[in-house]
């Protein structure tokens, strides 16, 4: 059986979500900064009169700020009951992966992306690393790492 997902780029981090939970990926996009709120949440987008929260898989990875100036794009996914975007630094193509290849997270990832990160599919070229979008959601929501 197979599967595909919805690629994208964070760092060196190539990263994958199933298709069918992505609503739309996104360039060019305003954000709000939201004061006082956690380091994660980049601000907030307005998206067709629907706010949605914009969270950035930079911070929540630990990695440094992008310094290239290329603007961010951002995957937009549905969790069930609400929208959350992913700040990304670029979107990548859909890839279809077999069940059967999915393996667990690389003992190679730190402990912080260890729990962020579902697992793994081993592509010809890298390694393709499933996000756990309802660990990302709690985040969103307050509830932390």
């Amino acid at each position: 059986m197979t599967r595909q997902l919805c690629t994208f780029h964070v760092g060196e981090l190539y990263l994958g979500i199933e298709v069918e939970r992505i609503q739309e990926v996104l360039r060019g996009v305003a954000v709000t900064p939201v004061p006082k709120a956690p380091p994660e949440v980049h601000g907030l987008i307005n998206l067709r009169g629907q706010i949605v929260t914009a969270v950035c898989l930079r911070t929540v990875f630990g990695l440094p700020a992008d310094e290239r100036q290329h603007p961010p794009a951002m995957v937009v996914l549905d969790n069930g009951d609400e929208l959350i975007s992913l700040v990304v630094d670029h979107a990548g193509d859909v890839v279809t992966v077999r069940e059967e290849d999915f393996e667990e997270p690389p003992e190679t990832l730190q402990a912080g992306a260890r729990r962020l990160i579902r697992g793994a599919y081993k592509l010809e070229y890298r390694l393709l690393l499933v996000l756990d979008v309802e660990h990302i959601a709690r985040l969103e929501a307050g509830g932390g790492a």
